[in-house]
């Protein structure tokens, strides 16, 4: 089992910034891939953002692309979300999410095996 806690979320302006962070534990943090998904009221979850193992190749919705950047620290068992010119269609919960890591499938959000519990993101105008 892995347990994942999201942190860091908040009621920001528009251009505003966040940095979510995600911490795990119960396994070797290391041998998971780890993405951010996102879920509206009345939308389905959706990806945001996920990074493999090494760190490199990571990969983004086209929606979030040059404004979010995810990275991890594996020695503190670590990923962020750094979220920039924020927007009120970021609005949502955001989850954590970890899948041991085959090579493949870092956007598919049912090869995630654990999720954390979220944290409300909300975007003001």
């Amino acid at each position: 089992q892995v347990q994942l806690v999201e942190s860091g979320g908040g009621l920001v302006q528009a251009g505003g910034s966040l940095r979510l962070s995600c911490v795990a534990s119960g396994r070797t943090f290391s041998n998971y891939a780890m993405g951010w998904f996102r879920q509206a009221p009345g939308k389905e979850r959706e990806f945001v953002a996920a990074i493999p193992l090494s760190g490199r190749n990571t990969a983004y919705a086209d929606s979030v692309k040059g404004r979010f950047a995810i990275s991890r620290d594996n020695t503190k068992n670590t990923v962020y979300l750094q979220m920039n010119s924020l927007k009120p269609e970021d609005t949502a919960v955001y989850y954590c999410a970890a899948q041991i890591w085959f090579g493949y499938g870092l956007e598919v959000r049912s090869r995630y095996d654990y999720w954390g519990q979220g944290t409300q993101v909300t975007v003001s105008s």
